[in-house]
């Protein structure tokens, strides 16, 4: 794959086409939204029964990065669980699964608004991290003046090229602020047009899509 990798503060980063965050310099995976045991949760409350394999879909995903990159640290940016609830109803060879990854690096859990407070899960439960200049979160905020990586909006975008419209889930940035894909298996996503993002990049923004990463796109081409 052509070098996709771009600058956010003091670090470098390369998104990858998973939807996942890659920092060479410090041996750092980020991955956001993974929304762990989203079908149980829907059933739980009565929802639309979805098949029960988002879980092991997502889990296989993101043991493929961990085995092609071999990061020191891993940081979850918040809602790897869909609510508390489905934390703590994973089943045991989920929780093997997540263990074996987990074994020999530093693996950080953000707060999500999905999943607010800590789990039995092993590892750093925290409400954000910085890394450098950049600040690892899961809900962007505009109060600060600084380096940023968050999720929270699941952005996705469409463009059309030679007639063919393509639609994926995306990376928003501008210089100071990247907004990550969701992880997830069973995760919609916020247009990149739509108020709510566009009010977070004001003066514009460029996305790259996780079908073609290594291109940085105009989020005005891509209404």
């Amino acid at each position: 794959m052509t070098d996709c990798a771009f600058t956010l503060g003091d670090l470098t980063l390369s998104p990858r086409p998973s939807g996942a965050l890659w920092c060479a310099s410090e041996s750092i995976l980020c991955v956001s939204d993974l929304h762990l045991g989203k079908s149980e949760r829907i059933a739980r409350r009565g929802g639309v029964l979805l098949p029960p394999y988002e879980t092991q879909a997502t889990l296989d995903r993101l043991r493929q990065e961990i085995d092609s990159l071999s990061p020191a640290t891993v940081i979850c940016l918040g809602d790897s669980f869909d609510d508390l609830a489905a934390a703590q109803a994973l089943d045991a060879a989920h929780r093997a699964d997540l263990a074996t990854m987990m074994a020999g690096r530093r693996w950080i859990w953000i707060e999500g608004n999905h999943d607010p407070g800590m789990t039995d899960l092993a590892g750093e439960h925290l409400t954000d991290v910085r890394i450098g200049t950049v600040h690892f979160r899961h809900i962007a905020d505009t109060s600060r003046q600084e380096f940023e990586v968050s999720g929270h909006y699941h952005p996705k975008a469409s463009l059309t090229l030679r007639g063919r419209r393509l639609s994926s889930a995306c990376f928003v940035m501008d210089r100071t602020r990247l907004i990550m894909p969701a992880f997830g298996t069973y995760t919609g996503g916020l247009h990149v047009s739509s108020p709510e993002l566009r009010r977070l990049f004001p003066a514009g923004a460029t996305v790259r899509l996780t079908r073609a990463p290594q291109h940085s796109i105009p989020a005005s081409l891509c209404a």
